[in-house]
C-alpha cells in the first residue's frame, strides 16, 4: 500500500480501553505512515472515560450507546448501527478491535460488512467452552473468524489460532499490551484515595477481592464471600478490599454475607489508575475477571481465580495462578495456604509472568506496517519465559 494507512481503532469498555490504550498511543507517534482514527460505543460509559483521561486520549467518535437495564441485543444492534455509520464517512484501510467484548463483535463484524480488514488485538485466547465466560468466548471466536492480523499475546494464543487454521503469515506474537498499559500507570509515590488510608499495608495482609461474572451471580458468589469471611474471623492479621461492582445483584450479596465486618473494606469501584497501584500494594488477589490474571502476576502477587476454566492458562502453567472455582471449602483452603505457608506465596509471587514485556504495542504497530509494504521484516515475536 502506498501512503497513509488509515486504522481506526473501536473499543467500548475498561478493559478494552486500558489495553487499546498503548496501541492508540503508539499509532499516535507514526503521523509520517498513518492516519488513526479511535472510535467508542461507550458500551461502559463512565469507566471507559476514566481511561480515556488517564491514557490522554480524546476519541475522533463516541457513539455513547450505554442504557439503563441494556441487554447484549441492545449493545449489539445500537453499535452496528452506529459503526455502520462511522465507516459511510470514514472508510478505514484497517479496523483494530481488542479481545472478547460485545463491541469487539460488533466492530468486527461491521468492518466486514464493509469489506475493511480486521486486526485483532489479543487474539487466540480459548477456554474451548463457547458458555464459559459467556458471551467473551463466543464474541472473540467470531472476531477471530473475520480477523485478517492475529495479534497473539502468547505462544499459547498462536498455537490455538494455528490449530483453528489461522495462516502463520496473518499471526503476530506481541505480548499482551496490558503490561505495556501498567508501565505507563504504577508508581512508587502514588497515593491511594482516601477511603484507602485506613488500611495497614504495612503490618497486615492485604486481600484484593473482584467478582462480576455473569456465571458467578448468586450461589457462587455466596459462597466465596462466606469463604472469605471464615478467614476475617480467624485470622487478626488479614484485612480486605473489594471493590464491589455496581451490579445491585451483586452488592446485594456482598452486603449480607460481608457487610459491617471489622477490617473487610467495602468500596466503590476504582479507576484504572488507583486500582492499578493499590494490585502492586495488595498480598493476595482472588478474582474472576480476566484481565487481573495478567496484570497482577506482573507485580509479583499471587493470583487465585474463582471460575472453573480460563482463556490463561499460561499464568496456570507458569505458577503465577491458581484456578480454585466458587467452592467455598476450596476457596477458604487456598487462600489460607497462601497465608500460612510461606513457601506456596513465595512459589506464585516469585513466578515469571508470562504475558509481555512492555513492548506490545510497539510489535502491533510494526506488524501493521510490515503488513501494508511500509516495512521489510515483521517485528520480532514476544517470547515468553
Amino acid at each position: 500500500m502506498t501512503g497513509k494507512i488509515k486504522v481506526m481503532s473501536i473499543f467500548g469498555t475498561r478493559p478494552e480501553a486500558i489495553k487499546m490504550a498503548p496501541v492508540v498511543r503508539q499509532l499516535m507517534r507514526h503521523t509520517d505512515a498513518i492516519e488513526t482514527r479511535t472510535l467508542v460505543t461507550a458500551q461502559h460509559r463512565e469507566m471507559l472515560d476514566q481511561v480515556l483521561h488517564l491514557f490522554h486520549i480524546v476519541p475522533d467518535y463516541d457513539l455513547n450507546i450505554m442504557a439503563a437495564g441494556q441487554t447484549l441485543f441492545d449493545i449489539t444492534s445500537r453499535a452496528m448501527l452506529g459503526i455502520n455509520e462511522v465507516f459511510q464517512q470514514e472508510r478505514p484501510n484497517l479496523v483494530l478491535v481488542h479481545g472478547d467484548t460485545t463491541t469487539t463483535f460488533a466492530g468486527a463484524l461491521a468492518a466486514y460488512y464493509h469489506q475493511i480488514p480486521v486486526g485483532h488485538v489479543e487474539a487466540g485466547l480459548r477456554t474451548h467452552d463457547i458458555y464459559s465466560p459467556f458471551p467473551e468466548e463466543m464474541n472473540r471466536r467470531l472476531t477471530g473468524g473475520i480477523a485478517t492480523l492475529h495479534f497473539a499475546p502468547t505462544p499459547t494464543a498462536h498455537a490455538n489460532l494455528r490449530a483453528e487454521g489461522i495462516p502463520e503469515g496473518r499471526i503476530f506474537v506481541t505480548g499482551n499490551t496490558v503490561i505495556d498499559a501498567l508501565h505507563h500507570t504504577v508508581r512508587p509515590d502514588y497515593v491511594l484515595p482516601a477511603e484507602l488510608r485506613g488500611v495497614d499495608f504495612a503490618d497486615h495482609r492485604v486481600l484484593l477481592v473482584t467478582t462480576h461474572r455473569r456465571e458467578n451471580l448468586g450461589e457462587p458468589m455466596r459462597h466465596v464471600y462466606r469463604a472469605i469471611r471464615d478467614i476475617i474471623e480467624e485470622l487478626g492479621d488479614v484485612e480486605v478490599i473489594f471493590p464491589v461492582h455496581r451490579n445491585p445483584k451483586v452488592r446485594e450479596i456482598v452486603r449480607e454475607e460481608l457487610g459491617g465486618l471489622e477490617r473487610v473494606h467495602l468500596i466503590d469501584p476504582l479507576d484504572y489508575e488507583p486500582f492499578a497501584n493499590l494490585m502492586a500494594r495488595v498480598d493476595i488477589v482472588l478474582t474472576d475477571s480476566g484481565g487481573i490474571q495478567e496484570e497482577a502476576p506482573s507485580l509479583g502477587k499471587p493470583v487465585l481465580v474463582l471460575r472453573d476454566t480460563t482463556e490463561r492458562p499460561e499464568a496456570v502453567t507458569a505458577g503465577t495462578v491458581r484456578l480454585i472455582g466458587t467452592d467455598e471449602r476450596r476457596v477458604y483452603e487456598e487462600t489460607m495456604r497462601l497465608l500460612t505457608e510461606p513457601t506456596a506465596y513465595t512459589y506464585m509471587a516469585e513466578a515469571v509472568n508470562p504475558y509481555g514485556d512492555g513492548k506490545a504495542a510497539h510489535r502491533i504497530i510494526e506488524a501493521i506496517l510490515y503488513h501494508a509494504g511500509h516495512a521489510q521484516t515483521p517485528p520480532e515475536p514476544f517470547q515468553s519465559a
